[in-house]
């Protein structure tokens, strides 16, 4: 009994945690970033600064078709990362995980998943996921909904990713689309190598909640003035901290809440279109994400 009425807030506090590492890392990020450039390499004129506003884009399905760990999980595989029937055990626990939804499977997931790319350094995976970036997601970029982060942008207004994604994927795929930065789950590292834990725990859920709060106190914004886009009900809560939500290619859970509450819905699918790319979303979202996270920080013993 005590552990049942434990698990929650102890689940929140962890959720708490970790979007709060998020969005610590994401201002540190920022204030890294370069200028963003034009196509022919010049640096792009700053709008006028719109400092309260902003905009925050999830990215599997929204802001890219599939999800975006798996991609980078087929890349790391075909550089012999670890094998393919390690991906396909994993896929088969995430699938299970995901129609199943039982949450206390989560851990072991996580642990087991892709935990082979333990004790690389931070910038080698970096590097990696830079090549990756190229070779598998930039042509996978929702041109609709890259418009859209333009639209904000091009007003003043920063744009953030917000994912479970591992941050340092998150960044590079924010950096190359031009945006201000990312948050995604945080892999705590010392001296440039992951350690073995997370920060808090997956960037999902009401975590996501969390990271968006815990940024907008710091970067001053008002949250009534900012907008969220996502395609999945997980994100509810993220879109209902903003004062406006956009369902982009939306489940069909979330399309039932917007259509409730009056939100906007954009779906850039159309046909088999559509139907073919929920299949990488089921293998790879939510805790395929954390397990590359997690394999980022889990050092075997």
């Amino acid at each position: 009994m005590w552990r049942g009425k434990a698990k929650g807030p102890e689940l929140e506090r962890l959720a708490t945690l970790a979007g709060e590492a998020s969005a610590e890392a994401a201002v540190a990020m920022e204030s890294m970033a370069s200028p963003r450039l034009a196509e022919g390499g010049k640096p792009v004129p700053p709008a006028p600064p719109d400092l309260t506003a902003a905009a925050f884009f999830d990215v599997d399905n929204t802001m890219m078709m599939g999800a975006s760990i798996f991609h980078f999980a087929r890349g790391l595989a075909a550089r012999k990362y670890f094998t393919a029937s390690d991906l396909a055990g994993f896929a088969w626990q995430q699938v299970k995980f995901r129609v199943g939804g039982k949450e206390g499977n989560v851990s072991s997931i996580r642990e087991q998943g892709l935990s082979f790319v333990s004790g690389y350094s931070v910038d080698e995976m970096t590097r990696v996921g830079e090549e990756i970036y190229d070779e598998l997601m930039a042509d996978k970029i929702w041109a609709g909904t890259r418009a859209l982060a333009q639209m904000h942008l091009d007003a003043g207004q920063r744009v953030w990713l917000v994912t479970a994604t591992p941050v340092e994927l998150a960044a590079i795929i924010s950096r190359r689309l031009g945006l201000t930065g990312a948050l995604g789950t945080v892999a705590e590292h010392v001296d440039g190598v992951y350690t073995g834990r997370l920060v808090g725990d997956l960037l999902h859920g009401r975590a996501k909640a969390h990271a968006v709060r815990a940024l907008a106190a710091r970067e001053g914004l008002n949250l009534r003035r900012c907008t969220a886009y996502s395609d999945s009900s997980n994100d509810i809560p993220m879109l209902s901290v903003c004062g406006t939500a956009v369902a982009v290619n939306p489940d069909t859970g979330l399309r039932e809440v917007a259509r409730a509450r009056g939100w906007e819905i954009r779906d850039f699918r159309t046909g088999r279109k559509a139907a073919r790319i929920g299949v990488p979303s089921v293998l790879g979202a939510g805790a395929l994400a954390g397990a590359v996270a997690a394999g980022l920080a889990y050092r075997r013993r």
